[in-house]
C-alpha cells in the first residue's frame, strides 16, 4: 500500500514536467516561431527576440562572392550578438522581411532546419540601403519552447 502511494506520489510530481515538455515540431508551430522572431526584431525588442534563442546560440555573417564562393565574414556568440545589435541600432533603423522557402523537420519531431530569405532594409542618417540574405537556422525543442540553435546569413544579390 505504501509503495503503491508512493509511486502515485512520483507519478503526481511527474506529471507537470511531462505536461511541459515539447511535442513534435510541426510546420504551423515553426513557422510561427519564425513570425514570433520577425516581429520582436522588427518592433527592436531585442530582449524578446535574443529569449528566443538558446545559450550556446551562433550568429555567422557570410557573403556569395560573383563566382558563387562563400566568403566568412565572422561568427558571434549570443552575447556578443545582443551587444554588436544593441550598438547597430544605436545608429540605424533595421527592418526585415522573412519569407520561409523551407523546413525540414527531423524524423525525431524534436528539431527543424529553416531555410528564409531575409529582404532588408537598413536605413542610417536618412539613407536607405536594401541588402538580402538567405538565412538558415536550426530550432529544437525544449522544455521552454522552441528555441534557434542560431542562424547563418549569407549576403548576395537582391533579385
Amino acid at each position: 500500500m505504501m509503495r503503491t502511494l508512493f509511486l502515485i506520489g512520483l507519478l503526481a510530481l511527474g506529471e507537470p514536467a511531462l505536461a511541459a515538455a515539447p511535442t513534435r515540431l510541426t510546420e504551423p508551430a515553426v513557422r510561427d516561431f519564425v513570425g514570433r522572431q520577425s516581429k520582436a526584431w522588427n518592433a527592436g525588442d531585442l530582449g524578446r527576440y535574443f529569449a528566443l534563442f538558446a545559450p550556446g546560440a551562433t550568429f555567422t555573417d557570410q557573403g556569395r562572392a560573383k563566382d558563387g564562393r562563400v566568403v566568412p565574414y565572422g561568427t558571434s556568440t549570443l552575447a556578443e550578438a545582443r551587444a554588436q545589435t544593441r550598438r547597430a541600432r544605436a545608429k540605424s533603423k533595421v527592418a526585415e522581411t522573412t519569407l520561409i522557402s523551407r523546413i525540414e523537420i527531423a524524423p525525431d519531431g524534436r528539431s527543424a532546419r529553416v531555410v528564409a530569405g531575409e529582404q532588408i532594409v537598413l536605413t542610417t542618417a536618412g539613407r536607405a540601403r536594401h541588402l538580402c540574405a538567405e538565412r538558415v537556422q536550426t530550432l529544437i525543442a525544449t522544455p521552454a519552447g522552441l528555441r534557434s540553435k542560431g542562424q547563418t546569413d549569407t549576403y548576395g544579390p537582391c533579385r
